[in-house]
């Protein structure tokens, strides 16, 4: 029930594609009898993703899995900016219940906008995240370095996905510390695997796929719904 807004240009490009999206859905698709095909339309935010294969510039996991790689000090720019971070499978099981929610009998029902997060409500900082890369990877340092010309962002970001957890009966299945050991252990068999290129694909797949079934395990040990 929180006004949407933002005082940084990231947070306030959020609120913008709410409201876009939150108009269409009052303007076009609110009385889905009059279209042939009932619309349903829902927007979703989740924290800050990791996870194996994840190489973009300038995020804090790729750019730490790079330098151990290289035997390189990480080069941290805010270590005490704290994130919701969580593993990439945890909003994307969100998104995908989401949906199937969206598509039974009262699927109108749904449609709206969704959060989804880590367990720990009030994020991690920065500095932990790499100290705890370091320590799973099993070597390496890190460096404070500010870079001239930086991007502004708050310095402490939450997302609550209460919501979620009340209506959905959605909830995150790994903490931030095995949501590390997951993507690192990724990165690890990466590294292993680069020394044949001919299987490189094939082998990273096979390792992919058995991560998304050791969390839907894990959810369906939790006895969580959507993974029954």
């Amino acid at each position: 029930n929180d006004n949407l807004g933002g005082h940084d240009p990231y947070s306030a490009s959020k609120a913008m594609a709410e409201i876009a999206i939150a108009s269409y859905r009052q303007s076009f698709f609110a009385n889905p009898s009059d279209t042939k095909v009932p619309v349903q339309l829902s927007s979703t935010r989740a924290g800050n993703v990791i996870g194996g294969g994840d190489f973009a510039d300038f995020r804090l996991i790729p750019d730490c899995m790079t330098a151990l790689m290289r035997n390189q000090p990480i080069i941290v720019r805010n270590p005490e900016s704290v994130r919701p971070w969580q593993h990439v499978l945890e909003p994307l099981s969100g998104y995908l219940w989401l949906a199937a929610k969206m598509l039974s009998e009262h699927g109108e029902e749904f449609a709206g906008a969704w959060n989804f997060g880590p367990p720990e409500r009030h994020g991690v900082a920065t500095r932990l995240i790499v100290e705890k890369v370091i320590e799973i990877w099993g070597t390496g340092i890190w460096e404070h370095q500010q870079i001239p010309g930086a991007k502004v962002e708050t310095a402490q970001f939450t997302i609550n996905w209460d919501k979620a957890a009340k209506c959905l009966n959605w909830m995150p299945v790994y903490d931030w510390e095995l949501a590390l050991e997951q993507t690192i252990h990724w990165f690890k068999q990466y590294q292993s695997a680069l020394n044949n290129e001919q299987t490189l694909g094939q082998t990273m797949f096979d390792v992919t796929v058995q991560e998304i079934q050791h969390y839907s395990d894990t959810a369906r040990n939790m006895g969580l719904q959507w993974a029954q």
